[in-house]
């Protein structure tokens, strides 16, 4: 069992930074890859990035290339997300994810966080 807990959501100007942290509860995590997802009311849960157990493997979603970078340090059982010049279209809750295999896809994570509100206004 993993437990996932996020942090670091909170409210910015369009063009802001924020930094979310997700920390993992179970040693496994340095054998877990990680995803961080985002959801707004009523529409499907969407890809925002993905890592490696190892860091060697990096995905992101099309909309947040060149803009946000997903880390992750294995000593801490902590993943990141750091989002750059921020748009009012990343406001959304911000969920991370532990599961076997690097995936764009929800489906693909086992152990959900309870998510980290980030809403950004214009």
């Amino acid at each position: 069992q993993v437990q996932l807990v996020e942090s670091g959501g909170g409210l910015v100007q369009a063009g802001g930074s924020l930094r979310l942290s997700c920390a993992a509860s179970s040693r496994s995590f340095s054998r877990s890859a990680m995803g961080w997802f985002r959801q707004a009311p009523e529409k499907e849960r969407e890809f925002v990035a993905a890592m490696s157990w190892s860091g060697s493997i990096t995905y992101y979603g099309d909309s947040v290339k060149g803009r946000f970078t997903i880390s992750r340090d294995n000593a801490k059982n902590t993943v990141y997300l750091q989002m750059n010049s921020l748009t009012p279209e990343d406001t959304d809750v911000y969920y991370c994810a532990a599961g076997a295999s690097t995936s764009r896809i929800a489906s693909g994570y086992n152990y959900w966080g309870q998510g980290t509100q980030v809403t950004v206004s214009s």
